[in-house]
């Protein structure tokens, strides 16, 4: 990867070197470009829109804590190439990637207010994660068990709490309390969701309608991209993401109907390896230990930002571990 892990990777991204290095990438995967602007300059990654002989295509590079989707997207089109995007070309040792451009997203065609939408979303995710769980081992992801929740928010708590005073990543001495209460619970957490025995997948972790595409209409599978926060999870915690932007989009509270209809539609790929009564109950519980995935998948991100963009992002890791003893989008949490 061209960024070096003591160099600010937003300050690179914006130089002239930076420019003609993924210039270059996309010229001998698809010849000389139009035009070639940036679409996104963000902490944790940059988006080109190149345009080459009539057609579309987008270049991305991670920061470096998440340097793995050109080697993870290249894997995807191998394991299941219906549900990603093309994959043109991609540079695993520079995290450089190249993506055709095949559509709108459902968020920006404005496909994603209804419940037959968001099932879908939901329904594809899991089918992606079903094709994918024999071939973990292969992707090369942070593995997060639930059998080692408690241990991670422990190590969390620890490490963010002791940050000094006015450091933005810090986590308040009052969550830490209340963080470090919740861990019996936690445990408890852990054990509704191992005891389903469902094999670990990937989470994208950051799946929401702006993140698919529908490029053949009803009668093709979605495909998904913007995988740099991509972990490996129970699979259910993976609908953790989702299910909060579809709650916000439908103004549905946890008991609300058309949410649980939503989220069966993503328990359903997994009712041969687990009753659906079974899967409905373990449900609240993987998604509160989903919420980890953010956490971590922000730590990898702070760590490269700059002092002005750590006031802005920094507080990410300690608000995401905050939200533990929230409630769950979808269902409640049994009293333990």
């Amino acid at each position: 990867m061209t960024t070096s892990a003591s160099a600010w990777t937003s300050a690179i991204w914006e130089t002239p070197a930076f420019r003609a290095e993924l210039r270059d990438f996309v010229v001998r995967a698809v010849g000389e470009p139009s035009t070639f602007e940036p679409v996104k300059v963000r902490p944790w990654s940059t988006v080109w829109r190149a345009e080459a002989d009539g057609a579309t295509w987008f270049a991305k590079q991670n920061c470096p804590g998440q340097a793995h989707e050109a080697r993870l997207m290249a894997a995807l089109t191998r394991i299941d190439p219906e549900h990603v995007v093309p994959v043109v070309a991609a540079d695993p040792a520079r995290d450089l990637l190249l993506t055709e451009g095949i559509g709108s997203t459902l968020g920006d065609a404005g496909e994603a207010h209804d419940v037959d939408a968001w099932s879908r979303i939901l329904r594809d995710g899991a089918a992606l994660q079903r094709a994918v769980a024999p071939h973990v081992d292969e992707l090369g992801l942070t593995v997060m068990p639930p059998e080692c929740a408690t241990t991670y928010v422990g190590d969390a708590i620890g490490r963010l709490g002791a940050l000094p005073a006015g450091d933005p990543r810090r986590v308040p001495e009052d969550v830490v309390d209340r963080i470090r209460a919740l861990l019996p619970q936690i445990e408890r957490w852990s054990d509704v969701v191992g005891d389903l025995d469902l094999p670990l997948t990937i989470n994208h972790n950051d799946l929401h309608a702006f993140n698919v595409i529908a490029p053949g209409g009803a009668a093709e599978p979605l495909r998904f991209f913007d995988f740099g926060d991509a972990v490996v999870t129970d699979p259910l915690g993976a609908l953790i993401v989702p299910l909060t932007s579809c709650a916000g989009e439908l103004d549905a509270g946890p008991d609300d109907l058309r949410m649980r209809r939503i989220a069966d539609a993503a328990l359903e790929v997994w009712t041969d390896l687990a009753p659906g009564r079974a899967l409905r109950a373990a449900l609240p519980a993987a998604l509160q230990l989903g919420r980890l995935a953010r956490v971590e998948s922000w730590r990898r991100c702070v760590t490269t930002m700059t002092t002005a963009e750590r006031a802005e992002f920094g507080s990410a890791p300690a608000d995401w571990l905050g939200t533990l003893d929230a409630d769950p989008p979808v269902g409640h949490l049994s009293p333990m």
